[in-house]
């Protein structure tokens, strides 16, 4: 990233620490802002990733930042017989849990406390790994991506959905007021934590979207690497292959 983004730049704690807490405390009002803030248009975005895996009939799948399961849910569409979603908030995963038992998946999705940055699993472990909306919050970027790669199967895919800024008039210049006034201004309307929502924004305008990630994805050593920008550019997913 261009520069260190917490979300509680007054306290101490790792960036990692600090985004546990702050995900915990919006794990409640989670999904129902994502909707108001993103207009629904991520569950679109989100079904798109899912469109991407289909052909490639993964066998499993490791859903990295996996929130409360919604990328983890629909990528029950694509028949794998085991997806596990990882998170590193107890809040946003207990959500995730009640959600995945209401559509009575618990035999196909697990859902797992862990630390994407230090992952438990064997390499070459998963057909395919998602993240949505996660890898900004890395601690360090490429550490994750590494780790990412590690337990990826050889000839895997991993897809990436993660904001992005547009670059053309008058979009660039909308998306900014946007995200810098309306959403820190969502965010402390439902929740009691306007802090969260004001890094959610400022760590997506500083993440490195686009060729600079795609830059970063191809130094960990993945190839075949593509960006998909999504509804005018505010988005984009990301595809890769391990070797």
């Amino acid at each position: 990233m261009k520069k260190s983004v917490t979300p509680y730049a007054n306290k101490q704690g790792s960036k990692k620490k600090q985004v546990t807490k702050m995900f915990d405390g919006i794990s409640s009002n989670y999904d129902f802002l994502n909707r108001v803030i993103s207009l629904g248009i991520d569950i679109k975005w989100r079904n798109r990733v899912v469109e991407i895996l289909m052909p490639k009939k993964p066998n499993s799948i490791l859903d990295i930042a996996t929130g409360t399961a919604d990328l983890a849910l629909a990528l029950n569409k694509t028949k794998a017989s085991k997806i596990v979603g990882l998170d590193i908030s107890p809040g946003m995963l207990a959500k995730g849990k009640d959600k995945v038992s209401a559509q009575n998946l618990e035999n196909t999705i697990e859902m797992v406390l862990g630390d994407s940055e230090a992952l438990k699993y064997k390499e070459c472990s998963f057909d395919a790994v998602t993240v949505a909306f996660g890898v900004r919050n890395f601690e360090n970027l490429e550490l994750g991506l590494s780790e990412l790669f590690r337990v990826l199967k050889s000839g895997g895919t991993l897809v990436v959905l993660e904001t992005a800024v547009p670059t053309k008039f008058p979009f660039k210049q909308g998306y900014s007021l946007y995200t810098r006034f309306l959403v820190p201004l969502m965010g402390k309307l439902f929740t009691s934590d306007q802090a969260a929502y004001k890094y959610l924004s400022d760590s997506a305008a500083v993440f490195p979207y686009g060729k600079q990630f795609n830059n970063i994805l191809k130094k960990i050593g993945f190839i075949e690497v593509e960006d998909r920008p999504q509804t005018l550019g505010v988005a984009s997913i990301y595809c890769a292959t391990k070797p």
